[in-house]
């Protein structure tokens, strides 16, 4: 018994000594208290009309439901822009008779981070993710569950860059 509740305390010195931490991996400063996140407009060649909302909805959700930060319309500590700046769909996967076995959608989208608490921390990135389907797969029917899929990983990525620092 004595043992589990020193080794429970020196847990909590020792969590609490590294900052805020959350078990999403998130290792946010306690001094990091809002954030704000920019409509990502669509700049790519191919306007996918729900996009947009989608992704800009998404990535504020995220940062709600992963972290403790409240969610501010003005420049909050942590400050997203950016915009949509590729929504590509290619062949692939070429066969002899020169026609595609596969298509693929890619979502780029660049992103701006400014943390007004540790500038170290700021970045400007593209990221990018993709999803292959069959080529003879009517994209209407699976669009929405591609851009779904690719957005989350989109946002999985900028949170990792933004806020895990292993």
């Amino acid at each position: 018994y004595k043992m589990n509740k020193i080794l429970s305390i020196l847990f909590v010195i020792l969590l609490s000594s590294c900052g805020f931490y959350s078990f999403t991996g998130a290792s946010i400063s306690p001094e990091v208290e809002t954030v704000s996140i920019n409509y990502f407009p669509n700049k790519a060649n191919t306007v996918q009309s729900s996009l947009s909302s989608l992704f800009t909805e998404k990535l504020k959700d995220y940062f709600t439901s992963h972290t403790n930060l409240n969610l501010t319309e003005n420049e909050g500590d942590l400050f997203f822009s950016g915009e949509i700046i590729s929504y590509t769909i290619k062949p692939i996967a070429i066969q002899s008779n020169e026609t595609a076995r596969q298509n693929r959608l890619t979502i780029k989208v660049k992103v701006k981070l400014k943390n007004k608490k540790d500038e170290k921390m700021n970045f400007n990135t593209t990221f990018s993710r993709y999803r292959d389907f069959p080529s003879d797969e009517d994209l209407n029917s699976i669009e929405e569950i591609l851009m779904e899929e690719i957005c989350n990983e989109l946002i999985e990525d900028i949170f990792n860059k933004a806020v895990v620092n292993w």
